[in-house]
């Protein structure tokens, strides 16, 4: 599974880090959108797509 993110489509609502906060973290200076890690760890794949779906702004791509 790879995951993408848009930092310039992200506007900080961190719903990603609400469903998957072991995959996506935000900077402390304006709440863009980070990833914590390269490859999506095991166990961690469902909650990356529904970060994928909550996000507000779209910017989470998500491919398998």
């Amino acid at each position: 599974m790879k995951v993408e993110i848009d930092q310039d489509k992200c506007i900080g609502a961190g719903q990603c880090v609400v469903a998957a906060g072991a995959v996506f973290t935000q900077r402390d200076e304006d709440g863009i959108v980070e990833l914590l890690v390269a490859d999506v760890p095991a166990g961690e794949e469902e909650a990356v797509r529904e970060a994928e779906m909550v996000c507000p702004a779209g910017a989470i791509a998500v491919h398998d």
